[in-house]
């Protein structure tokens, strides 16, 4: 859709985000909207939404990237849909200014009711190095580039003759003990030992994968006993667990790691990959608002999910998701707010849905609670961990529910459809370990082809 064709005379629902939040409301109100004369706008930079829990898995190859996002055009096909960048919000004024992808215009929007769905950005922090050398678990962009990395240290590894070199290309660090964190490291172990079995080079014991994480435990969401069980098996796997450790710098590919109760040094190790999943934090973008934004820079909301002031609910505004301060009715979340995950991100959406709905009718609205009843987490083919209704399990029967529920959870039976077929196909015929070279530079044949010097004199076979 052109700029000059967005809609000037319908109200308009704007829905800053595309993601579990965006996605799922726009799902849910699309038709309704439309069929009352108005228009629901959804305002994404990507033109689809990332099902967060799979990324692990396409990291390690179980599913392809293109299943693990949920296009925009194809299922939301009532909404009108800007692949933009919101950059700020006055609502007094009920106007976004929003800047189009690639040097795209920029331009302000108007609007009637707005829901601030922006999710969560990777949180990182100051370490020497780390912007230079590291790459989060947040995008599917990083977890395809990730997986052809892996295994491109993996056969470089096993063309030199020179150890440091060959320690450092199979030497793996994955910082952050949390879900994303430990799902990363035992699926990308899992799959880097089915590379190194394949090539009668190398060995598996010359693979190092190390887990840094700065707390005395990982994996908040699971029980202790089960966490300690996790760490067990891991370290069964030959992984190294370094628990109260932090990374201290991380400049020309040294990790130096630091020791969290007394600050004294924890080792150091050259590596080509250093995966960095310590935790989210709110999209900044609501920092340029004049709604009402907590300490940790979370849109602040009601149960109800509008967004709400000192002096009460903010009329027009709703807020859901990473992006946003929602109370925990159930007083299990941290500081009394929901924890953010996928599980309550569709649930409030839902939740929002009916109120947004409601208001519109001049009907009460219903506050968000939900219970969590577990975790499921997948570590490597055939193995997981898993707490569920307080019952503790693992191994083959974890890694089955891990795959159930997500396999159920991501939207639209088309994609359910496709993540099973894969799951299916490679049970079938085995994990599949052919690494694409050059993801990170697909010009570069070309480049060099077309006569690029520069190009040719960095170039490798």
């Amino acid at each position: 859709m052109a700029f000059n064709q967005l809609a000037k005379d319908r109200p308009r629902l704007l829905i800053v985000g595309g993601g579990y939040v965006g996605f799922t409301l726009a799902q849910q109100l699309q038709t309704r909207i439309k069929e009352s004369g108005g228009v629901v706008t959804v305002v994404d930079p990507n033109p689809y939404m990332t099902y967060l829990p799979f990324l692990p898995e396409v990291a390690a190859g179980n599913i392809e990237a293109r299943s693990a996002i949920v296009p925009h055009r194809q299922h939301l096909k009532d909404c009108e849909l800007i692949g933009g960048r919101v950059e700020s919000i006055d609502h007094a004024n009920r106007t976004v200014s929003i800047r189009g992808i690639d040097q795209g215009p920029d331009f302000d929007l108007p609007y009637d009711e707005i829901v601030i769905a922006g999710g969560s950005v990777t949180r990182t922090f100051p370490i020497e190095g780390l912007a230079e050398n590291a790459i989060g678990l947040k995008t599917i962009e990083e977890a395809v580039s990730l997986r052809n990395w892996v295994l491109e240290r993996i056969e470089i590894a096993s063309l030199t003759d020179d150890e440091a070199e060959k320690r450092k290309a199979l030497t793996f660090i994955v910082v952050g003990g949390g879900f994303a964190g430990i799902e990363a490291i035992g699926e990308l172990e899992d799959m880097a030992r089915t590379a190194v079995e394949r090539n009668d080079r190398l060995k598996v014991s010359d693979l190092r994968f190390v887990l840094v994480e700065a707390m005395g435990r990982i994996m908040p969401e699971v029980t202790e006993e089960r966490a300690e069980k996790v760490v067990a098996d891991l370290r069964s796997r030959g992984i190294e667990v370094l628990l109260n450790t932090s990374l201290d710098s991380a400049k020309d590919q040294l990790v130096k790691l630091i020791n969290m109760k007394d600050k004294s040094p924890a080792g150091e190790m050259y590596t080509d990959t250093l995966v960095w999943t310590a935790g989210v934090q709110a999209s900044p973008f609501v920092k340029n608002s004049d709604l009402p934004v907590d300490e940790r820079g979370r849109v602040r909301a009601g149960a109800d999910l509008r967004v709400t002031g000192d002096d009460g609910p903010i009329k027009g505004a709703w807020a859901a998701g990473d992006i946003a301060a929602v109370p925990d009715l159930t007083g299990a979340g941290p500081g009394g707010f929901c924890v953010p995950n996928a599980q309550h991100a569709v649930r409030q959406a839902k939740t929002m849905a009916k109120n947004i709905m409601a208001t519109r009718e001049g009907k009460p609205l219903e506050d968000y609670y939900h219970e969590n009843l577990g975790a499921v987490a997948g570590l490597g083919l055939y193995k997981g961990a898993a707490t569920i209704r307080g019952v503790d399990f693992g191994g083959l029967p974890a890694w089955a529910a891990h795959r159930l529920y997500h396999g159920y959870a991501i939207p639209t039976i088309e994609r359910k459809v496709r993540v099973f077929s894969e799951w299916g196909i490679n049970m079938l015929f085995g994990r599949d370990t052919t690494g694409m070279r050059h993801v990170r530079d697909p010009r570069r044949s070309f480049k060099i082809a077309a006569g690029d010097e520069v190009d040719k004199a960095k170039a490798r076979l």
